[in-house]
């Protein structure tokens, strides 16, 4: 028996909103690591993130970073990228393509920060950013806070490099597998805010 989703409009966008809502809060989906791709026409590439917010109503989903990632710069260059979310058990692909802000030291980050546990806030605390070349392998952290010992208002510190990627959703793809037949569809949303089923189109692809 096909699930509900499978030839139906409605049934797969609220699948993928529920598999996205679902990844923000269960470490276990396989939705809440995405691919990240972002660059310029000769500088691209892709790397892992971890969804933080799901927003169907503002067609939103974001993820943190550090202020002195690569990404950073090709975000302000470009500011269109994509994200591929993949579930092998439910054998659904997702493929986002969004158009992102760089949220730095406001109340989008502060909201973020204060909802960033301690464990978490390590990252944002090593000395020199993400990709910085080293002559040894390393962390980027002193000992003491790779063992996590720091206290919360010793990693207010971190709050310095902490930004907040929010991606606005231009289009969705979706890929479910089946042995009856794949299926594939995509949604393309219109550019005002505050409607949960507002598309310019929504079409079948040929898997």
């Amino acid at each position: 028996m096909q699930p509900a989703y499978y030839e139906n409009f409605d049934e797969i966008i609220k699948k993928i909103w529920l598999m996205l809502d679902d990844a923000v809060t269960n470490r276990s989906s396989q939705f809440r690591i995405p691919v990240f791709i972002c660059g310029t026409q000769n500088d691209f590439d892709g790397r892992i993130v971890v969804l933080r917010k799901s927003d169907q109503k503002n067609h939103l989903i974001q993820f943190h970073s550090d202020i002195r990632s690569d990404k950073i710069e090709k975000l302000k260059s470009n500011n269109s990228a994509s994200l591929v979310f993949y579930d092998k058990e439910e054998k659904i692909q997702v493929r986002a393509k969004v158009e992102c802000i760089v949220n730095h030291k406001n109340e989008i980050t502060k909201q973020s920060w204060l909802k960033t546990a301690h464990i978490s806030r390590k990252c944002y605390l090593v000395d020199n950013g993400p990709g910085t070349e080293s002559d040894e392998p390393t962390s980027g952290l002193k000992p003491e806070k790779d063992n996590f010992d720091y206290t919360m208002e010793e990693s207010e510190k971190g709050y310095e490099n902490f930004t907040v990627i929010q991606c606005k959703i231009k289009s969705f793809e979706w890929l479910y597998l089946a042995a009856k037949g794949h299926r594939r569809a995509k949604f393309e949303f219109a550019n005002n805010l505050g409607s949960e089923t507002t598309f310019i189109r929504k079409t079948w692809l040929v898997p």
